[in-house]
């Protein structure tokens, strides 16, 4: 059976991280519009799951910069996402931890690649 490697959970964690943060900036803007579209934090909650599924395989084989970066942008990111869905408030919180998502998956992921060449 082959093994996953960890670039394979970083390029999902950076795509993950990406689309939860366009989400989280352009979303807003299209509840203006007339759309009949409204915000449903439990697509939060599974981009938050995918996240934390993908750094729980990264931070084993990573170094302490990135995996604290990691860890502390994924408790932002969970701290945001459960205050709204059980005390129905916002918190910018998720901007930050969705962007030191990507930063941290990006410097492991070209720690990974300077490694493996």
């Amino acid at each position: 059976m082959k093994k996953i490697s960890t670039s394979f959970y970083d390029i999902l964690g950076i795509s993950s991280a990406t689309i939860c943060l366009v989400h989280c900036l352009i979303f807003p803007l299209l509840t203006i519009l007339p759309l009949g579209l409204s915000h449903n934090p439990i697509i939060d909650l599974l981009f938050a799951s995918i996240g934390l599924f993908a750094i729980l395989k990264i931070i084993k084989k990573s170094s302490l910069l990135v995996s604290s970066i990691l860890v502390v942008s994924m408790a932002l990111i969970w701290i945001s996402v459960l205050t709204e869905l059980l005390l129905d408030i916002h918190l910018d919180l998720i901007y930050f931890g969705g962007f030191g998502m990507i930063i941290g998956h990006l410097i492991n992921y070209k720690l990974h690649r300077k490694q493996n060449h």
